[in-house]
């Protein structure tokens, strides 16, 4: 039996809580946030701490979920880490690169600790499938991608929760808060990328320092060619498109449905993604089997999840299209 505690109570803790509930070889033994008022928030039983350090001190917790807005991701995740705790994170990885880099050189100084970061998306019903027959070469290489991510976000969305509007504590906007699972997924799924060409911008008047809307062309090293393109501009929230063009097959992830689609222009349905009840539509359900997988690989010690530097390519990738978009010029990630 596992003992598991959670640093932060924002919106996505609720999922993390959810999760380590329903697996009965884990145990949730504490929460924590600086805001004494979300003490409520803690389930029925279980100890609410506003301090970590003395929250994993006294109930001695071997996993910590990290549900703290981002700029808190990376810091706390070390401190947590050097005091022998496993360590779960919720996405994004880091604020930017360089910080990425530290992560990723702190989790190679510290084999012994597991860091999970949370892509949840890798392990969707419809990601899985796509993955296998990409890797089976059965339909030949990838040749083309294409991820869009048309979202709205209110200016309120920004105004009661002000650090995601600000380079210094989100790290951006659209890409690292709504669209780091599609970037992460088109190279996780296209292949390694070597250079993009981007617009970067802002459609709406908020006041914010972030981008809220971006265009980029990606270059794959084995020469194949992707389209994403990202917004929280849109009138509304629309289903995420994901798209991958294979020499003979192309194959397409429509409202968490995956498609093969046929040279008639029908398609053919293949698998549908699990869904989670009572929660945000983009959440899917994947973060129950991400969470298990961490907590399995350390019963097993295997490697078998996603380590920090599993996650650092999305954010190299994000650094990538916002110099670009400043530069107006193709930017290499070589």
């Amino acid at each position: 039996m596992k003992r598991a505690a959670v640093i932060g109570l924002g919106d996505i803790s609720s999922i993390h809580i959810m999760c380590i509930q329903n697996n009965p070889e884990i145990t949730l033994v504490a929460v924590c946030d600086i805001d004494e008022g979300r003490r409520d928030q803690a389930p029925e039983g279980v100890p609410f701490y506003t301090s970590y350090q003395n929250m994993i001190s006294r109930e001695k917790p071997d996993v910590v979920h990290i549900c703290l807005p981002h700029y808190q991701h990376v810091p706390v995740s070390m401190a947590a880490a050097k005091m022998g705790v496993h360590v779960f994170c919720e996405k994004p990885v880091a604020l930017n690169a360089v910080q990425g880099q530290e992560f990723v050189d702190f989790e190679k100084e510290h084999p012994d600790i597991h860091i999970g970061i949370c892509l949840q998306n890798r392990l969707n019903e419809t990601v899985e499938m796509l993955k296998t027959m990409i890797d089976s070469k059965e339909y030949g290489n990838v040749c083309g991608t294409k991820g869009i991510v048309p979202w709205s976000r209110p200016k309120e969305y920004y105004d009661c929760k002000p650090w995601r509007g600000k380079w210094d504590t989100a790290g951006g906007g659209c890409m690292i808060n709504q669209s780091v699972h599609t970037l992460d997924l088109l190279y996780y799924l296209g292949g390694p990328v070597s250079g993009v060409k981007a617009s970067v911008s802002q459609l709406l008047d908020y006041g914010i320092e972030v981008e809220d809307t971006v265009t980029a062309s990606l270059i794959y090293e084995n020469g194949a060619r992707g389209l994403f393109m990202a917004t929280n501009a849109n009138y509304k929230n629309e289903a995420i498109q994901l798209s991958i063009q294979l020499d003979q097959a192309e194959f397409a992830i429509i409202e968490n449905v995956l498609y093969r689609m046929l040279p008639d222009g029908s398609r053919e349905r293949l698998t549908e993604d699990a869904r989670l009840p009572g929660t945000k539509f983009y959440y899917g359900a994947s973060h129950g089997k991400l969470i298990n997988k961490f907590y399995d690989s350390i019963e097993k010690e295997n490697q078998d999840y996603i380590h920090v530097k599993d996650a650092f390519m999305s954010i190299r990738l994000i650094d990538t299209i916002q110099e670009s978009g400043l530069k107006g010029t193709y930017t290499s990630l070589r």
